[in-house]
């Protein structure tokens, strides 16, 4: 059964799952719809741009990341040990369910590998003039890849006008069992590699 987590909510993932051994994390999103602009505005607006939102990973060592070779993302869909890799880079959201996902092998994360952090962000978002206040539904859920049992989702439902990179969750390592915190934490950093800084 499936359960749905608030913001800062933990949840052991392998207690009562001890065979649990790859996780896919998915993460979705919809364009939330925009006032209209009128014919006129419309006209002269030229068309407008889908919102390109990118999941991404972050392998983390005591809290720190090491170098870009930890980082899992749309350029970088694999790490170099097998454990996270990307499904593939999603240009709109359009559509029901994930939107982007992200398996992770537990058994082949690094031993010195503690924590495994889920961010998305929108690109280009300056030049573009776009922000998470411009989506809706946004969600991150962890199934059993196995099973396909779904362990636990999160509904992100804050108003996250401006800020153009998100913090979703993280599964971490504790006392020999995974984790999943719910974090939701909304940031103002205009890419991935701004974002990833913080963890520098």
């Amino acid at each position: 059964m499936s359960i749905n987590l608030q913001k800062g909510q933990r949840l052991d993932l392998t207690k009562g799952n001890a065979g649990l051994k790859t996780l896919i994390v998915g993460l979705g999103w919809d364009e939330a719809a925009q006032p209209s602009k009128g014919l006129l505005g419309g006209l002269l607006g030229g068309a407008k741009q889908e919102i390109d939102c990118d999941a991404s990973a972050i392998l983390l060592t005591n809290g720190k990341l090491r170098g870009n070779k930890d980082l899992v993302y749309f350029g970088n869909l694999k790490h170099t040990s097998g454990s996270v890799v990307h499904q593939g880079d999603n240009l709109t959201g359009a559509g029901e369910g994930d939107d982007e996902q992200i398996k992770v092998f537990l058994d082949k994360v690094p031993a010195d590998c503690d924590k495994i952090v889920f961010v998305v962000t929108i690109y280009k978002a300056v030049q573009r003039r776009q922000h998470f206040g411009m989506i809706s539904n946004a969600f991150i859920r962890i199934v059993d890849a196995q099973t396909g049992q779904e362990l636990m989702k999160y509904n992100l439902s804050e108003n996250y006008n401006n800020m153009t990179a998100m913090i979703f969750g993280e599964v971490y390592r504790n006392n020999g069992e995974w984790k999943f915190s719910a974090i939701g934490q909304a940031t103002s950093d205009p890419g991935l590699a701004e974002l990833a800084g913080r963890y520098v």
